[in-house]
């Protein structure tokens, strides 16, 4: 079902460019102001001039912030900063990192086109919503420079390994490229130009379908760009570079795959006692407090408890910081079937994230979605340790409101697999896949008169 192809990427010269760490970056839509301007002081050749950030206001959406761009990418490749590979490959991309529990991975994975498919055909698979306003930035900067700078995350189902096996086997001896990111991860890319082994993994992917885990806006800018050269040409061809995205690709069953938690802290409009609260949601939930303990101590207890109960029950954690008091909360058997049955299908009924947004913001805090996104009341942290320092100076400044703190269990992969494959999309920020791609290790620029083979 899915077509890849190896390509040319684009990627710096390392006879100009020596440390791959000043130019590279986190995906563009992870970059707040200060550190927009952190990249943008590392080094003049940095990502973040080419791949802007989602730092701007209406009014800077002008043909002038995309031009610039432009002739800066231009330019880069006149004084050969970047360069590109004489002959197509496919990447093998890999992570090395470390979990917060210390814990140390290797994420394995490939880089290479995909042609694209619209949603509906079932080959690349959507969990998550799209919105065009978002959209349309990248469509412009994809529009106006013809390259991709970012490659787009997808997992595909090989519970045997044989793609990367093959490619393993294939891979030059020496690295093309690595960088050491902020969080420590380190990110190497190999390439592999063997015909014979690259025939055998494109056959291998013609049986599979995608899942996009992190990108789905910069997938949906694909289609809008081959939509766009369709109505300007009148036809895109099958092996034209239109029809094709840059795609990070990992297995779904890799060993180094990592979801992490996203936790919500959520501000209450009003003061809010906790046993008020816990009269509440004793109606839906079997309610531990964890006591005796600093509220490091109190956190780390209630990671640690959910941690060990692995999947056997719906379990969240609840943090009061005015009152300094910690819950476990578990999920009472039937409560969420009878809540939810005739709302939502039993695949986001399993889900965390559905819990915990339909029965307890919704129906037990009694605050809609709508009136969360316009008064900003839910915020989201990978991390709980800012999560938690977010809440508790949050709660010394607005006496008359209460920020609560819910911890909550990573999304499963299986769980993304089920809701993907019957087409349904998950609530905003229910997955967090690390670490992130770095943006600049390869780019995908689109030639209009090459080929994709």
């Amino acid at each position: 079902m899915a077509l890849i192809a190896p390509f040319r990427a684009l990627r710096y010269n390392p006879a100009k460019i020596q440390h791959l760490e000043e130019v590279v970056t986190p995906p563009y839509d992870v970059i707040d102001l200060q550190a927009q301007a952190a990249f943008a002081g590392k080094n003049p050749y940095n990502m973040i001039h080419l791949d802007l950030s989602k730092n701007f206001s209406a009014d800077q959406l002008t043909e002038a912030r995309y031009r610039q761009a432009k002739e800066t990418f231009a330019k880069w490749q006149q004084e050969g900063v970047l360069v590109r590979d004489n002959e197509p490959a496919i990447y093998l991309y890999h992570t090395e990192y470390s979990l917060p529990s210390g814990k140390r991975l290797t994420r394995k994975g490939l880089l290479c086109l995909v042609q694209l498919a619209e949603f509906a055909e079932g080959v690349v698979k959507p969990h998550e919503k799209t919105f065009s306003g978002v959209t349309s930035d990248r469509l412009s900067l994809l529009d106006t420079c013809h390259a991709q700078f970012s490659p787009i995350f997808s997992l595909y189902p090989d519970a045997q390994g044989q793609v990367m096996a093959l490619l393993e086997s294939g891979r030059s001896a020496e690295p093309l490229a690595s960088a050491t990111d902020h969080d420590g991860c380190i990110h190497t890319i190999w390439g592999v130009t063997d015909p014979a082994i690259l025939a055998q993994v494109r056959a291998l992917f013609r049986e599979k379908s995608l899942y996009i885990a992190d990108g789905h806006h910069r997938y949906t800018t694909a289609l809008q760009f081959r939509a766009l050269m369709r109505e300007r040409l009148g036809a895109v061809a099958s092996d034209s570079p239109y029809n094709h995205t840059m795609m990070y690709l990992c297995g779904m069953e890799d060993p180094g795959l990592s979801v992490l938690p996203t936790h919500r802290l959520v501000r209450m409009p009003e003061s809010v006692a906790l046993d008020g609260l816990m009269a509440k949601l004793a109606q839906s939930f079997i309610i531990d407090e964890i006591i005796d303990g600093s509220r490091e101590t109190l956190m780390t207890e209630v990671l640690s408890r959910m941690a060990e109960n692995s999947g056997a029950a719906t379990m969240f954690g609840l943090y009061h910081p005015q009152e300094d008091r910690c819950l476990l909360l578990t999920l009472r058997d039937g409560v969420i079937d009878e809540a939810l049955g005739t709302k939502q299908p039993a695949s986001l009924r399993e889900l965390d994230v559905v819990i915990l947004s339909d029965l307890i913001i919704e129906r037990l805090l009694q605050l809609s979605h709508d009136r969360c996104v316009q008064e900003n009341l839910v915020d989201y942290y990978s991390d709980p340790d800012t999560a938690l320092d977010v809440a508790i100076k949050e709660g010394e400044s607005n006496a008359d409101r209460s920020p609560l703190l819910f911890l909550m269990n990573p999304t499963l992969v299986s769980q993304v697999k089920r809701v993907a494959d019957e087409g349904l999309v998950m609530p905003h920020k229910s997955t967090y896949f690390y670490p992130k791609l770095l943006t600049g290790l390869l780019l995908n620029k689109i030639v209009p008169e090459e080929k994709i083979p």
